[in-house]
């Protein structure tokens, strides 16, 4: 690598790029890809500024976690070069299988296979690219490298990816609910016992970090226009698909063609290594321009959605504590067949249900941990003292309904 690499970063600042191998990672088609891929889906339909993307996201997480390293290395546990840089790679790579528009379309594009599962393997074939270079990156990925603590920084409760997308969303989004400090929580890391912890001193930091997390799931995630217009999108491609089934002239680029007209699954990836590249074709890009095209289909259905998407002609959405009366689900249904004359099966596309779910801490996974002077271990929810961590370590559950705005009222 000929002089020292950097990328002017809106967060941190420069982002020094620490190896060649990782400046050829970054440089590789796979990763170049992530690009044109939102790190927030629809988002931007809400927070116009939302644009950033799983690239931005990447490259600042590596950054945060070459910050790590140097704190625990100064706290004298062994990390040897090598292990530094494999798990800047491990966190580099932990988004390479994600789809287009992220996770507004986790399940439409690929069915029944997670994108960290896409990321293994596209892990797998950069390391035959680049001939088992990152066969250390890829353990510590998939927690089989015996430094548990490693992994940890890649994939937990308190991981580097957190505490990179809290702080992004928020600048991007134009909201202060996600801002932490990152700096002091990188500051108080430690390990014990293999596990990553926390210094007792900052045990507030961790607390809002908690809280951060709970009010960025509703204030921007979860966000009830951002849902509408996810079910929008996840809808038009239901349609697509159903009129490929049907063998209807549905132009778009050949990798969505694919993965359209194919319910692809994990073993079809394994089988037939050419399908991850056609995979590997596919971004924001592709879907955008397909909706631009199918607005004019002749499929009224289609175009009827399509147009919805392109002009921000969102579903209304309502969202409540408890599940729906079945009355007023059918009587929300009758009244949108009949107000766009729509049989049972047209039906689906304008209607979609579903729940909600916000679980800022669970204390069923991999827990935060705090450590104090004397030695002694305890979990955040049981340390915690100026918030009740335990009541926000409950998932909350909301229900929603989405349906086309009509001049109508529904009773209650």
């Amino acid at each position: 690598m000929s002089g020292i690499k950097i990328i002017n970063d809106p967060i941190y600042g420069f982002i020094k790029i620490p190896s060649e191998r990782i400046f050829r990672l970054i440089e590789h088609p796979f990763f170049q890809r992530l690009r044109r891929i939102r790190q927030l889906g629809m988002t931007h339909l809400v927070y116009p500024g939302a644009q950033h993307t799983r690239f931005q996201h990447a490259l600042g997480a590596m950054h945060l976690m070459g910050e790590a390293i140097d704190v625990l290395r100064s706290k004298g546990h062994d990390i040897s070069d090598a292990e530094a840089e494999a798990v800047r790679i491990a966190i580099l790579l932990h988004d390479v299988g994600h789809g287009p528009f992220s996770h507004a379309l986790e399940d439409s594009i690929v069915r029944g296979i997670k994108h960290e599962e896409l990321s293994e393997l596209i892990m797998d074939r950069l390391n035959q690219d680049f001939n088992g270079e990152l066969s250390l990156a890829i353990k510590i990925f998939k927690n089989e490298y015996p430094k548990r603590f490693l992994h940890q920084l890649v994939s937990s409760q308190l991981d580097v990816d957190r505490l990179d997308y809290l702080n992004r969303d928020s600048f991007y989004a134009g909201v202060t609910e996600g801002i932490i400090s990152s700096d002091r929580i990188i500051k108080m890391l430690e390990v014990h016992n293999d596990e990553l912890v926390i210094e007792a001193k900052g045990i507030y930091s961790i607390e809002k970090f908690i809280v951060a997390r709970r009010l960025m799931y509703w204030e921007v995630y979860l966000h009830k226009t951002v849902v509408s217009a996810e079910c929008l999108l996840i809808n038009i491609l239901k349609r697509a698909k159903e009129l490929m089934k049907q063998e209807k002239d549905v132009p778009a680029t050949p990798a969505l063609v694919k993965f359209l007209s194919v319910n692809f699954n994990k073993p079809d990836f394994i089988s037939t290594p050419a399908l991850l590249d056609t995979f590997a074709e596919l971004d924001d890009t592709d879907v955008s321009a397909a909706v631009k095209l199918w607005s004019k289909h002749p499929d009224r259905i289609l175009s009827i959605l399509c147009n919805g998407m392109i002009n921000r002609k969102l579903f209304k959405i309502i969202i409540q504590n408890d599940p729906f009366n079945k009355n007023v689900l059918n009587e929300i249904n009758e009244k949108v067949k009949a107000d766009l004359k729509l049989n049972d099966d047209e039906l689906t596309y304008f209607i979609l249900e579903g729940k909600l779910t916000n679980n800022a801490y669970n204390i069923e996974s991999d827990r935060i941990k705090i450590l104090y002077k004397d030695g002694s271990i305890k979990d955040i929810a049981e340390a915690a003292d100026t918030l009740n961590i335990q009541a926000l370590s409950k998932p909350v559950e909301k229900y929603y309904i989405c349906f086309p705005k009509m001049n109508w009222t529904f009773s209650s």
